[in-house]
């Protein structure tokens, strides 16, 4: 099953993951309106430390208070005390050590682990590489894209949607060889 506490759009560096952004200020007093990629969206909330990047740039900062405001989320961040402080880190990028996500049980994958992993049928037909993932009501979905020129050649150059079905689409994952087997016709 992919594990919906982090949904990564996009790693920073092989030891980072995204968590989500501080898209601007959110009133005078140096609080951000947060956009999250974590699942439900107010887990960002949980970790107390925050790593914010801007450019080639990463530094700490602890989160002061965090919470619900809308239809989004805003927080306060220490030693960012007032709007024009707010405003030098906005468009930030708030990412994670790796190493601080916590432990998954088996069969359980973050998003950023899938995302790069060559898809082959059962029959060994190679689909493409897993671009990316995104939610629907029902289940998440895999974006495979083929690239017959690629390593290794895909059967053409189609982007295809699968559903991430364990047991039933998803046959197995084998992160260190960097393969997903899926029961699924080429032609589909």
């Amino acid at each position: 099953m992919v594990c919906g506490d982090l949904m990564s759009e996009q790693t920073v560096h092989d030891d980072y993951v995204v968590l989500g952004k501080l898209t601007s200020p959110y009133g005078v007093k140096g609080w951000f309106k947060v956009y999250s990629h974590t699942s439900p969206m107010e887990g960002i909330l949980d970790y107390p430390e925050w790593v914010v990047r801007q450019g080639d740039r990463l530094r700490r900062h602890r989160l002061l208070q965090g919470r619900r405001q809308g239809k989004g989320l805003v927080a306060r961040l220490e030693g960012v005390d007032s709007r024009d402080a707010a405003e030098r880190l906005a468009g930030a990028e708030l990412v994670l050590p790796k190493t601080a996500l916590p432990e998954l049980g088996s069969d359980e994958y973050y998003w950023h682990q899938l995302e790069g992993l060559t898809v082959v049928t059962r029959e060994g037909t190679v689909l493409g590489r897993i671009a990316y993932l995104f939610e629907t009501g029902a289940n998440d979905v895999l974006v495979v894209q083929g690239d017959p020129l690629g390593e290794p050649a895909a059967i053409d150059d189609r982007e295809r949607l699968l559903p991430f079905l364990p047991d039933e689409v998803v046959v197995a994952v084998d992160l260190a060889a960097g393969t997903m087997t899926v029961e699924w016709d080429p032609e589909f």
